[in-house]
């Protein structure tokens, strides 16, 4: 009898621990996705809410001439850039697919994308971003974006 109370102790206590990391997973797919929604509509003051106040951004290429880059952007100039959007420009950030590990405090999100600007198709790449849980609310504290346009699923379509 007291192997059967171990075993059903130890599956309920993965039970639990499966349903909150669901929890934390869904938690900061909504931080991603409310940051992408004040991308794409150049509501900087919607972005500014999903971000750390110690921010680091960065985006790596590679140049015609084969040189590979990597750019640091400073959380000010993002959202500056984020709120001179031209309003008849169209923003589509097409996330592929999210892979989220949460280990407590610390996320790390990896979205593939195709980026579309005016319905047509701009470069694709991948995001890395890095999550904080601030007291229970998770801040983007890192992101690097790698940047391509070869071999792109999304280079002959538009949005």
């Amino acid at each position: 009898m007291s192997r059967i109370i171990i075993v059903f102790t130890v599956l309920l206590c993965s039970v639990t621990a499966s349903a909150q990391n669901q929890n934390e997973e869904k938690s900061i797919k909504e931080v991603l996705k409310t940051f992408f929604i004040g991308l794409h509509k150049g509501d900087s003051t919607l972005l500014k809410s999903t971000l750390h106040k110690n921010l680091k951004i960065q985006t790596t290429f590679t140049t015609r001439e084969g040189e590979k880059q990597l750019r640091t952007q400073t959380k000010s100039n993002l959202l500056k850039q984020v709120a001179s959007k031209k309003t008849a420009d169209m923003y589509l950030e097409k996330i592929h697919s999210y892979t989220i590990h949460v280990d407590g405090n610390l996320a790390s999100v990896w979205t593939p994308y195709s980026f579309f600007l005016n319905g047509n198709f701009s470069h694709c790449g991948a995001n890395s971003f890095q999550l904080f849980n601030d007291n229970g609310i998770w801040k983007i504290i890192y992101l690097v974006d790698m940047r391509r346009r070869a071999n792109c699923e999304d280079a002959k379509q538009k949005k």
